[in-house]
């Protein structure tokens, strides 16, 4: 993974690499690989490094598969390739050192892996929006889909880019727009996630994405300098804690009135729903009962 900071050639100590894509990278694999695709971030896309953010691999299905697109972005989700290659900028704005970055992992990773360009579609994801100065003068136009960015130009045409404070509020782009730079940007994410019912999906992802909130909206200049190297299970784990925070403070009463009277009684066996209650109780309500069945 080549992040917005270059690698010193000169030394074998490594410099500590921002995670921002570490984190995009454990939020689409919670997304992505119950659906068979697999996500791997850290890819080499030489014999040597440098490595290129995260790779999109279709393990099992020929195409995109309508689970997988309801889940994929606009731009990728219209990918015929086997392999999306992925640069994610999050600090550094769209400009020419980070196109000629993805034009050269592009280039090394079908070389690497012997595949053909129909193989491989490299995506640059931009957290910034781009300049209308610097789309002008790489030659990037927009297309049919908000915040998707495409060139004619025969060197970098291969390359799409995706504005992520610019994506539709599309459901299937909801997840990458999680990591786009505008607060309120990521504010409508989380209320459109709840509208999904965000209740649904896995625990796991439930905690990660409030761990990620707590770090966009719940700390300090100072304390969010510190949490950039925090680990995905780190920030899962984050999210799990605000959770048990939030719970522990509710009542009897503010638990039931979250969940309908029926999805509570579920979970219960009928003698657990019949202890404590008097004789008297129990049979009134078999009398109106075998009334209601007459």
């Amino acid at each position: 993974f080549m992040n917005d900071t270059n690698k010193n050639e000169n030394t074998t100590v490594k410099k500590t690499k921002p995670s921002w894509h570490r984190l995009l990278a454990k939020l689409l694999e919670m997304v992505l690989s119950p659906f068979d695709v697999d996500v791997q971030p850290d890819v080499s896309v030489m014999t040597d490094p440098p490595e290129a953010d995260i790779l999109l691999l279709r393990r099992k299905t020929p195409k995109w598969t309508a689970e997988q697109r309801a889940r994929l972005p606009d731009g990728i989700r219209d990918s015929e390739a086997s392999h999306i290659l992925i640069e994610f900028k999050y600090t550094q704005s769209f400009n020419e050192k980070a196109l000629a970055q993805a034009v050269s992992y592009d280039y090394f990773y079908k070389q690497a892996k012997t595949l053909s360009h129909f193989d491989v579609q490299t995506v640059l994801l931009s957290a910034q929006k781009p300049q209308a100065n610097t789309l002008t003068y790489l030659d990037y136009q927009p297309t049919e889909h908000p915040g998707v960015y495409r060139t004619q130009n025969p060197v970098t045409r291969k390359v799409l880019l995706l504005s992520l404070n610019e994506l539709s509020n599309e459901p299937h782009n909801l997840w990458l727009k999680c990591f786009a730079t505008h607060k309120n940007i990521k504010k409508q994410v989380l209320k459109k996630l709840s509208a999904l019912d965000f209740v649904s999906i896995s625990h796991e992802l439930k905690w990660f994405i409030r761990g990620l909130m707590r770090i966009w909206f719940g700390t300090t200049l100072g304390e969010q300098k510190m949490i950039m190297d925090l680990t995905p299970e780190e920030v899962t784990e984050m999210g799990k804690q605000l959770e048990d925070v939030w719970f522990a403070g509710l009542t009897v009463d503010d638990m039931l009135a979250r969940f309908e009277r029926k999805e509570v009684l579920s979970h219960f066996k009928p003698v657990d729903r019949l202890a404590g209650l008097e004789p008297e109780v129990i049979e009134d309500y078999l009398k109106q009962l075998k009334k209601q069945q007459h």
